[in-house]
């Protein structure tokens, strides 16, 4: 996951609950700068264990270019309400359907100067998601960015991580996973521990996680977060004031377990469809971008490289940024983003 500096939307963002035929889906939206041509609207979606918040860096950017961006929690996931028991609502199709109810909804607030196409946007697991909802049904987008999401299952080192997790939801609480999580990195000296999945950043050193009368301890090993993402590739380099720490505690609490078992599971055993989705791409003429940071250890970027051959995909490469350019080098990726959205611009159904 991502490590926003701040869960305080900025000047210009305002949340907002998307009413959609499935549910209503927490947001934070973005409308472009005054006095600029409004070029599209950008549905984002964020990766295992992240938020909306995610792309709070992305917004002023692209606002600025003159883009609308519509940041969404998806079931489960922070502030979007979903079971905490039952996983049968987190399949990926589910999920990808909620994508496809999010964006009916969003053309339905189309204005007469833009089409009501939208430009798809998916973080990671996020991207595997929007890889689905564009296989299900491409007629509601103009594009399709997949940012540092890969052509299948995260590599083997990741999916041991990501299992540990699993294996830790499925015997302790969501605040004893924090702590255990907290006093493992505290153990390593890691003063700025947050957390980072995405397949990514969860660390076992031995027994894993165990729990006592109180809580949760760190008994020889743990979950952690990579405060500079350089160990375990999650990118995620910024310091994350007070205010970014205590939103990702919260956000984690406020996380279903039931979605990170589930999605956990996609993340490890996510088939290969880049051929499927390159067959879809071509006959629905829906252009594709693959953006990533110069490293990846979730995604490698030489799989990256070789998924957007296969997709005929735009490529950009963000230095100096890892599994996360949304967070490491917001302003680059923003750039990026809106320089392959002017290059194919909204049309109409």
């Amino acid at each position: 996951m991502s490590r926003p500096a701040t869960f305080t939307p900025p000047p210009g963002v305002r949340a907002h609950r998307l009413a959609t035929a499935r549910g209503d889906f927490a947001t934070l939206v973005a409308e472009p700068q005054p006095g600029r041509p409004v070029r599209g609207t950008a549905l984002l979606l964020p990766g295992f264990t992240g938020s909306k918040e995610d792309f709070i860096a992305l917004h002023g950017p692209l606002s600025a270019a003159g883009y609308r961006t519509v940041a969404v929690d998806g079931r489960g996931q922070y502030e979007s309400a979903g079971p905490r028991d039952d996983e049968a609502p987190y399949a990926q199709d589910e999920l990808a359907r909620d994508v496809l109810a999010q964006a009916a909804a969003l053309a339905g607030q189309g204005r007469a100067e833009v089409g009501p196409k939208l430009h798809l946007l998916g973080h990671s697991l996020g991207g595997l998601i929007a890889r689905a909802a564009v296989i299900a049904d491409p007629a509601p987008f103009a594009t399709v960015t997949l940012m540092s999401s890969g052509p299948a299952a995260v590599t083997p080192s990741q999916q041991e991580r990501v299992k540990l997790l699993r294996d830790a939801l499925a015997t302790l609480d969501m605040a004893e996973v924090w702590e255990a999580m907290q006093a493992f990195a505290a153990a390593e000296g890691d003063t700025d521990a947050g957390i980072t999945s995405d397949g990514a950043g969860i660390t076992a050193d031995g027994a894993g996680i165990t729990a006592d009368a109180r809580g949760s301890t760190a008994d020889g090993a743990g979950i952690t977060a990579d405060a500079t993402g350089s160990a375990t590739g999650t990118g995620d380099s910024g310091d994350s004031g007070d205010d970014g720490r205590d939103g990702l505690r919260q956000r984690w609490l406020r996380n279903s377990p039931a979605q990170l078992i589930a999605t956990g599971r996609q993340l490890c055993g996510e088939p290969n469809r880049v051929a499927e989705l390159a067959e879809t791409l071509s006959a629905a003429g829906v252009a594709a971008h693959v953006l990533s940071g110069e490293r990846d250890d979730v995604w490698p970027v030489p799989l990256l490289d070789e998924m957007a051959r296969r997709l005929g995909a735009e490529r950009s490469v963000i230095s100096g940024a890892e599994h996360s350019p949304n967070t490491d080098r917001p302003e680059p990726t923003a750039a990026a983003l809106a320089a392959f959205w002017d290059r194919h611009p909204h049309p109409t159904r």
